[in-house]
Parts: C-alpha cells; sequence; structure tokens
C-alpha cells in the first residue's frame, strides 16, 4: 500500500515508518521538520515532504491509499502555550487533510486520537464508548476532529482513530516530557526519581512500538471493519498511578524517589480498557510492559551519555525547543516558520 505519513519525523512517526516498510508498504513522509535538532539517533532516511499541515495541497495527497496523520502540537503544555494554534493545527489542519484525501480517493485515513480525550476520570475503566471529559485543549482539540471526520465517513473513504495512552519508549526523536522518559531521565541525570504531582493519578501506559504496531496492524484491516472506528491503544493491565511508575523507576536505578513542594494532584486523570484493538484487530501484538520499557529507556540514556543539561535543555523537551525558536525569530506564535528558518 502507499502511505502518506505526516509527522514522520516525530517522536512515533521515526518508530512507524520502518515497521510500515518492513511488512511491504511504500511509504513517503510529510513533515514540518520543527524538532530537527532532537536527534536521540539517527531517524529513518524516508523520502519525505518538508511542509506545515496547514499548507497541504491536493497534488501532495494525490496516488496515495492511505493517509496516517501523526502530525501536530504534541502535548498538554505545548498545546496551553497558545491555544488558538493548537486548535488550528491539531483540529482545523486536521480535518482539512482529510477532506482532501478524500477528494483525491485516499481510501484510508488513520487518526491519531489519544485518551487525553477521556481527561478527568474515577477508577473506573473507560471503553471507546465512554463519556468524554478533556481538562486541556490538547484532548479537545481531539474529540473535535473525531466528531468532524465522522462526517466524511463513506464506503470508500475510512477514518480510524487512535486513541492513544501516554506513550514511553526510545525513539530516534525522543520526548523527555512524557512521563516515563521523564522520570527516568531524572533518575539518570540527578539521582532522584522527581515528580512534580502527587502521583495519584492514573494513566494508561503504552510503548511507542506498540503504537506503532497498532498502526499498522489497523492499516492492513478490510476496509469495512475500520471504517468510523475507534480504538483505544494500549495493553490490558497497563494502567498505572503515577506514584507506582516513579517505584519502579526507583527500582530500576536505584534512585530515590523526591516529590516537588507543593506537589497536588494532577486532574488528568483516567484508566483505559484496550480489549476491542486486543480482541477485533488479530494483527496487533503489543511486546512491551512497563518494567521493560524502562529498563530499556534506562539503558539508552546511559549509552547516549545524557547529561542534565541536555536532558532539561531544548533538544528533548518539546515545550523549551518551541519556546527557543519563538525567542530566536525562528517560529512565531502560530508556529509557523519564519521564511528565512525553513531549510530542505
Amino acid at each position: 500500500m502507499k502511505v502518506l505519513v505526516t509527522g514522520n519525523l516525530g517522536y512515533i512517526g521515526t518508530v512507524l515508518t520502518p515497521m510500515l516498510l518492513d511488512s511491504g508498504h511504500d511509504v513517503v513522509g510529510l513533515d514540518s521538520d520543527l524538532y530537527r535538532d532532537g536527534d536521540f539517533s539517527n531517524p529513518p532516511d524516508t523520502p519525505t515532504i518538508i511542509k506545515d499541515i496547514r499548507d497541504i495541497e491536493r497534488s501532495d495527497l494525490e496516488g496515495f491509499e492511505a493517509v496516517i496523520h501523526l502530525a501536530g502540537i504534541s502535548n498538554d503544555p505545548l498545546g496551553d502555550l497558545n491555544p488558538d494554534a493548537t486548535y488550528e493545527i491539531n483540529h482545523r489542519a486536521a480535518v482539512h487533510v482529510a477532506r482532501l484525501a478524500k477528494d483525491v480517493g485516499v481510501q484510508k485515513f488513520l487518526f491519531a486520537s489519544s485518551c487525553s480525550l477521556y481527561g478527568a476520570s474515577n477508577d473506573e475503566l473507560l471503553d471507546e464508548n465512554s463519556d468524554f471529559n478533556p481538562v486541556t485543549p490538547y484532548g479537545e482539540s481531539k474529540i473535535l476532529v473525531e466528531q468532524d471526520l465522522q462526517e466524511l465517513a463513506s464506503d470508500t473513504f475510512a477514518p480510524t482513530y487512535l486513541r492513544a495512552g501516554t506513550v514511553y519508549g526510545i525513539s530516534p526523536r525522543l520526548r523527555g516530557d512524557l512521563v516515563v522518559n521523564n522520570l527516568t531521565g531524572y533518575a539518570v541525570t540527578t539521582n532522584q526519581v522527581f515528580l512534580k504531582s502527587d502521583g495519584t493519578a492514573w494513566r494508561p501506559l503504552v510503548h511507542v512500538e506498540d503504537i506503532a504496531r497498532a498502526y499498522t496492524a489497523l492499516l492492513e484491516m478490510p476496509l469495512e471493519q475500520v471504517c468510523n472506528e475507534a480504538f483505544n491503544v494500549g495493553r490490558s493491565g497497563e494502567n498505572y498511578q503515577i506514584r507506582d511508575v516513579a517505584n519502579q523507576v526507583s527500582e530500576v536505578t536505584n534512585c530515590e524517589v523526591q516529590f516537588a513542594a507543593g506537589a497536588s494532584a494532577d486532574k488528568r486523570c483516567y484508566n483505559v480498557d484496550f480489549s476491542k484493538l486486543e480482541q477485533t484487530v488479530p494483527g496487533y501484538q503489543p511486546q512491551w510492559n512497563l518494567r521493560a520499557g524502562i529498563e530499556q529507556i534506562y539503558r539508552a540514556y546511559l549509552e547516549f551519555g545524557l547529561t542534565e543539561e541536555a536532558f532539561l535543555g531544548t533538544k528533548f523537551l518539546r515545550i523549551n525547543c518551541v519556546k527557543e525558536r519563538q525567542a530566536n525569530g525562528e517560529l512565531d506564535l502560530q508556529l509557523c516558520w519564519v521564511s528565512n528558518s525553513v531549510t530542505s
């Protein structure tokens, strides 16, 4: 299948594209390359259109059978930085891409949604039919896209919504702002597992490679079985309270858990049911659990020689990278490249 992956140079995209190629697909990427200075290892050499998704044209989508739409504002702190830009990129641009894709004959549109749309919840397991309760522009933007894409679904155009849990694991374009990566990074660079909240919130955790496996498996499902369907992406048994994550990091790294002064409860709290994906998509075979993931991250950080300066700087923390590019005049407030900063 000929597949366009938007956001192919990001955290998930640099793991997904080699997996798609190994499965025999013809892959082209499209990415603004916002984090081009953030390599943890060499990203895959995939043919890539360097372009902002807000500028996508019909010609960029012609000839593809499927689009995997990963590109967008990637987390809550960055989404809060400029909510209008978050809605512009994550919602309006995503729907624009989907409409163009349908117009030019793309059959499948796999959208990177998020369990963040469940937002604040109690301890009950949430399935794909559970109520939404987002607490951030990032989470709200995912709901808006899903609602608009439902209107585009047809016998020949199948939008599918992959509501990923909180991702972790090593990637060529590492993110240090994700909770498991972050806690392990603090342990390696400061000798303490530093918690900014009280650790009581629940999160569904999923390894980046298993997210890539979900995209690959759903891409290869029959059109009628995935059209207008949402799937929580993770693994049963992998919901954790953040304090339990911190304790596992502590055990692997032999570092003590420390709480920030005045640490309070995180309002983002949700337990998620992944049985739909596991039971209806036989090609999805997750391989990772939290403990193995922490051990992988810990080994990789040590091998990389990760320092506190690098970990807490602009290389691996998305919001720090964006703020620095804005301060240097490379990005404007809407997260568009200033013309003389764009390279191909």
